[in-house]
């Protein structure tokens, strides 16, 4: 291995784990979308490892495509620009949306007491809610709503920006199995970084009692969403 591939593969890697790490969209949907529905971590996983593929995968075709026709890396830069921005205001819309109703679910949601009397005449009041007992049902029997599609949608079709211009386009330069290795290690790198921020997060989560606001996740989630597409959208995250 020559010193310039061992200084390639270095560069990929790092790009990859600063890139996934510094943008909170690549994790923090996750986190909030599978906390406010119950998933097991065996779905965040693979829904997150999921959403990282197609991620990584939609820049990693693009990239191909433009090496084997001749494109150059300024015009395929200038594609990858537009469709971040795009995609940053779709997340930024649905961030939007989702929070929108998950108040609108919080408000149907809201405990009300009940008062019964016991056969000694000796009164009873417990608090409940009918809509979350109705809602708790038919979410348990479906295995994915459509929410977490939208998103998988958005990140299948928002750019992974680095990998084209740093990472493909120098190991073209070289030969096609380097290609290949820069290639897999980025996505490696870039789903791993991705699965380790959501299970951390998600552990540090269970520690903090959220019983008191738990009809409330759904429209936190959304707002975290919100934030992350605003993020993006204004600041360049």
């Amino acid at each position: 291995m020559t010193s310039e591939t061992t200084i390639l593969l270095i560069t990929t890697l790092s790009i990859a784990f600063i890139h996934t790490l510094a943008g909170p969209d690549h994790y923090l949907p996750f986190v909030v979308i599978a906390k406010a529905r119950n998933w097991s971590m065996q779905k965040t996983v693979w829904f997150t490892a999921l959403c990282g593929l197609g991620h990584v995968g939609s820049s990693v075709i693009l990239g191909f495509a433009g090496i084997a026709l001749g494109i150059a890396v300024s015009r395929i830069e200038l594609w990858e620009e537009q469709r971040g921005s795009i995609i940053s205001l779709l997340l930024l819309g649905f961030g939007f949306i989702y929070f929108i109703w998950g108040i609108f679910r919080a408000i149907r949601n809201k405990p009300h007491k009940h008062l019964h009397y016991h056969a000694d005449g000796h009164p009873h009041e417990h608090e409940h809610s009918h809509h979350a007992e109705h809602v708790h049902v038919h979410e348990k029997k479906d295995k994915m709503s459509v929410t977490p599609w939208i998103l998988f949608t958005i990140f299948v079709f928002g750019p992974c920006e680095p990998l084209i211009p740093l990472v493909m386009y120098p190991a073209a330069e070289n030969n096609p199995l380097l290609l290949i290795a820069v290639t897999v290690l980025f996505t490696v790198v870039t789903i791993g970084t991705m699965l380790t921020m959501v299970l951390l997060s998600i552990k540090g989560l269970n520690f903090i009692p959220l019983k008191k606001i738990e009809r409330y996740t759904h429209a936190l989630a959304g707002f975290t969403i919100l934030l992350c597409g605003a993020g993006m959208v204004f600041f360049g995250l």
